[in-house]
Order: structure tokens, then sequence, then C-alpha cells
């Protein structure tokens, strides 16, 4: 039998914290707090965590969707997508929104699970309601092969529950989950965070010490001077005592500068687990691996998507293509949009692919959403610049002074995408005066 760690829920054990001089128990509000549990919903409070799920599921929700089907070999997309492609969990859940929450739990937990509520006239999925994942777990039964999934205390069958897995390992129906492994970093920085707050707070060590040099004191006696010294401080009255009393105050410098440097380190052990570079959370520590990098901005964003996107990409498409499409259909995320250039580079990459005739004007207007040229458009660019030349543009193409004799029908070609883009055209001649 497996099942989702029990760290994904549970209560949260306290500290005997001893006994008074009194003999009486300390009241719970006023112990500390021992080590801090690591689970789904605690680890958000550690900022590391919470940039790089975040910066992964925003990544992977602004990808646009895609949906194809092949043609003798040749991907034709299919313009009309399926409603589960649309609002996956109901009206108040757009597809953005579904493939955030559902990429985040994936990242967090290793598994994201949802209940298949409705579906299409071909028994797919077309609306499916994700679950948090403290409420789900998973036994796989011995000598089975498919899993029960028991969500609030009711089990459901498999083919009832839509389940996708990251991190997979032999034997085990779920994926790994980065929290669960990374609980000791997350931790750790957790109780640093909370012994800070507990310090400079005052609830987690005390800020004086008293001692009487004069004589030992009784239980009863501690209890009457801290009752003492705490009743002149709340009132505001003047500290009159004799010779025999010490008091020293307990610096949180030391703990201080600990707490700075558990919380520089743990930030980039932490982006480790999560597959998100230190650096694009700004969380990289001077020491720590950090470096100075001459990359542009779509450069580190190709590494980003190369080294540490493209594997969740891919197996995101083959789980909702299998899951959620007919089997002659798949879908593709547009990883461009993470690549995406400023606007000048953008407009010089466009001049090159049409001078290179790999895209033509009419492709390039409707990357950016505009139709093609009309003829009243075509004839204003000629009224306004003219026609070139063919030794004008030749030149041009062919970098030298002269073109060379065999580049001429490239010319030529060349020329009247210039004028005519994709739609039929009629040859250009092309004169001697001109060659």
């Amino acid at each position: 039998m497996v099942s989702i760690p029990s760290w994904l829920g549970g209560k949260k054990k306290r500290e005997f914290q001893g006994i008074l001089p009194d003999g009486t128990i300390p009241a719970r509000g006023f112990s500390r707090q021992g080590a801090v549990m690591v689970n789904d919903a605690t680890a958000l409070r550690h900022s590391a965590v919470w940039a790089c799920l975040r910066l992964r599921a925003d990544q992977m929700a602004s990808f646009p969707v895609h949906i194809y089907r092949d043609v003798d070999g040749i991907p034709v997309e299919w313009k009309n997508k399926p409603p589960v492609f649309v609002t996956p969990g109901g009206s108040h859940w757009s597809w953005k929104q579904w493939l955030w929450a559902s990429q985040h739990g994936l990242d967090a937990t290793g598994n994201v699970v949802g209940l298949i509520t409705e579906v299409n006239a071909l028994g797919l999925p077309s609306r499916i309601d994700l679950q948090p994942a403290r409420a789900v777990t998973i036994i796989l039964p011995k000598g089975k092969t498919e899993p029960i999934y028991k969500i609030d205390n009711v089990e459901y069958a498999a083919n009832k529950v839509w389940h996708e897995r990251q991190f997979p390992v032999p034997g085990l129906p779920v994926g790994l989950s980065p929290i669960a492994h990374a609980a000791l970093s997350i931790g750790e920085y957790l109780s640093e965070q909370e012994f800070a707050l507990d310090w400079f707070g005052g609830g987690g060590v005390p800020k004086l010490s008293m001692r009487n040099s004069a004589k030992q004191l009784k239980p009863d006696e501690v209890i009457t001077a801290k009752q003492w010294y705490r009743d002149v401080i709340q009132n505001g009255d003047p500290l009159v005592m004799g010779n025999d009393w010490e008091f020293k105050l307990l610096s949180g410098v030391d703990a201080g500068i600990s707490w700075l440097e558990a919380r520089k380190y743990g930030l980039a052990d932490v982006c480790r687990f999560f597959g998100c570079p230190a650096d694009l959370i700004d969380a990289s520590a001077p020491g720590a691996g950090g470096m100075i990098t001459y990359q542009t901005t779509p450069q580190r964003n190709l590494q980003f998507l190369i080294m540490n996107m493209r594997p969740a990409v891919e197996w995101r498409q083959a789980a909702l293509s299998d899951g959620l499409l007919p089997t002659n259909r798949y879908m593709k995320f547009d990883t461009s949009v993470l690549l995406d250039l400023d606007p000048m580079t953008k407009s010089q990459l466009e001049h090159e692919q049409i001078i290179n005739r790999t895209a033509t004007p009419t492709e390039i207007r409707r990357l950016r959403g505009l139709p093609p040229f009309t003829q009243e458009q075509k004839n204003e660019f000629i009224e306004l610049f003219g026609v070139p030349s063919v030794k004008q543009l030749a030149q041009k193409v062919a970098g030298q002074d002269r073109p060379d004799e065999h580049r001429r029908d490239d010319v030529r070609d060349t020329l009247e995408d210039w004028l005519y883009g994709a739609t039929p055209r009629s040859p250009v001649p092309i004169g001697d005066d001109q060659a």
C-alpha cells in the first residue's frame, strides 16, 4: 500500500516547556514554538519556494496552446478547441487559471489530482475539478496495477480521477515531492525566521537577566522579583534597587547575524529543489555560486526554457494530449513567447526572414495579428517609395557591388515578394538596362 506522505497534513506537536519554580505548567500561549513542520501550506512562507513555484506556473500558464492533427504527415491546426481547453474547471475556471493551479501543484508536491465531473461524447474529460493535495490519498493495493484514490475519505476508481505526476520513480503511482525532499532546507529557514520573530518580538528569549549577588533565591522569591520588575516596566515607574541586584541586557546582535546568514544561503539551496535558477528570483548569494553573466535577456530565457522548463512542457503536452484529445490530435505549447524580443530586434529579425525568403510579409503580418496587404496598401507603398531597381535589390541581397548572373532569378523572386507578398502576381520583367 502506497499513500501520499503524512507531511501533507497532520497536527503540530508541542514541546514540553518545563515547570515553573512555583510548580505550575506555563500557559501554552507563552511557550516558544519548536521546529516548524513543513507541508505544502507552510512551505509557501519561504519566499524562495513561493517565487520558484510562481515563476514556473506563470510561464506555463502564459504559453499559448495550439491543437493539431496530422494530414499526410503535415500538422494542420485545429481552430475549434474543445471546451476542456477553454474552461476545464467549469465557468469559473479559465484555461490559464486551471493550468496555473495544476502546474503549481505539480512543482510543489509532484502530483496534481482532479475529479472528472463531466465527459464529452467520446468519453473524454470535459471538466476536471482540481483537488487540494492534502485531501488526496493514493493507494496501490498489492497485486493491482490501478491505484485507488481517496478524496476527502471517499474512494474513487482511477477512471473517475485525473492524475498527473512529475518526477516519477519505479514502483510508485505518485511522483516525488520537491517540498518533502526539501523539507530540511525549508524547515531550517522557517525555524530561523520564527526564531528571529520570537527574539525581536520579545517572546523567544528573555531580554534581561537579573542576578542577586547577595543570596540564593527561593522559588517564591524568584516569582516575586520577576513580578516586581514586570510591574515597574509596565507602569513606567522608576526602577529602584539595592546593591545586591545585577542587571544585564541580552544582545541580539549574534542571533541577528546568524539569522541573516541562514536566510541568504537558504534561498539558493531551495531553488535547486524546484528547478528554478536563483538569479531569476533575485536569490543569488555572494560567494554561494552566484556569478556575473553577460547574457542578454533572450539568451537567459532560452537557457531557462531548455534547462528548466522544457521537460515539464513536454510531460504536460503528452499528458494533456493523451488524456483530453482523440488519438489523431495532439496539443503543443507555444514556448516562443518566453523568447520574445524587443521591438527593434524583432523588426530586424522579421526583415531578415523576408529577405532570406524564410517567411512572406503575409506570414509576418499574421503573427502580428494583421491581415494581408490590400492592393491599395501595395499601391501606396509604390507611390511613397517607388519600385527599387533589380540592381539595387540584388546588391542588398548579394552583399556585393555587382551580382552574379546565377543570382538573377533569386533577385527577381525577392523583388516580387517585396511587392506582392504571397498573393498571385505577374512576372516582373528584367531588362538589360537593369541587369
